[in-house]
C-alpha cells in the first residue's frame, strides 16, 4: 500500500492500517532507539511510546512526501528517547573549560564495519552517547543539542570531544583483541 494513501487510512482509526505503519517501520525506529537507549527492553518501550504519539499526532501530520513522513517518525522516536534519558539522566557531567579539541585517527575508522561501530558506540557512556548520536549520526548542532539536553553549548562540545576520545580508545582496543584473535 503507497504510504500517503496508508496515513489516511490510519487517521480513520483503521487498526489494520496502524499494524501495516508499525509493522513497516517499527524495526527502523527500534535502532533508532537502541542507539540511544542502554538496554533492549528500553528501547521497546520507548518505541511503542513513541508509536503512541504518531498515532495521535498523524491527525496533525499534513503528509507532503515519503521523506517528510519518515523524518517526522525520526524526529518523535529521538524526543522520546531523549524525554526518557533526561527523566533517569544528569548531562552535566563536565564544565565547558573542560572541551578540548580531540584529532580522531581516520584510519582506524574506516577499517570497521557497521555492526562493530554501533557495538562500540552503545558502550559509551550515557551522556557522551547522546551527545555522540545526536551531532554525528543525527546533524544537530551544538545549540540544537544543548536545548534539547537543557546543557550548554560548551558542554555539549566537551561530551562529543570525550566521546570521540573514548571510542577512538574503544576501536584501538577492539582493533587489538581482532588481531591477537587472528594470530
Amino acid at each position: 500500500m503507497e504510504l500517503q494513501q496508508l496515513l489516511k487510512e490510519c487517521k480513520k482509526q483503521s487498526i489494520t492500517a496502524q499494524k501495516y505503519l508499525y509493522d513497516r517501520f517499527a524495526v527502523q525506529l527500534y535502532l533508532v532507539c537502541r542507539r540511544y537507549l542502554k538496554t533492549n527492553e528500553q528501547a521497546e518501550e520507548i518505541l511503542h511510546n513513541g508509536f503512541l504519539k504518531i498515532f495521535t499526532g498523524l491527525l496533525q501530520f499534513n503528509y507532503t512526501t515519503d521523506a517528510a513522513f519518515i523524518a517526522w517518525l525520526n524526529k518523535i522516536m529521538i524526543n522520546e528517547c531523549l524525554m526518557d534519558l533526561r527523566k533517569k539522566n544528569n548531562f552535566l557531567l563536565v564544565t565547558e573549560d573542560e572541551a578540548e579539541n580531540i584529532i580522531v585517527d581516520e584510519l582506524i575508522e574506516n577499517k570497521l564495519n557497521a555492526d562493530t561501530i554501533y557495538t562500540l558506540i552503545t558502550q559509551l557512556p550515557i551522556g557522551y552517547r547522546t551527545v555522540f548520536n545526536l551531532y554525528c549520526i543525527e546533524g544537530y548542532s551544538h545549540n540544537e543539542i544543548a536545548i534539547a539536553l537543557n546543557i550548554s553549548g560548551g558542554t555539549s562540545k566537551s561530551q562529543l570531544n570525550k566521546a570521540r576520545k573514548m571510542l577512538q580508545q574503544l576501536i584501538v582496543n577492539n582493533e587489538s583483541y581482532e588481531n591477537r584473535k587472528a594470530k
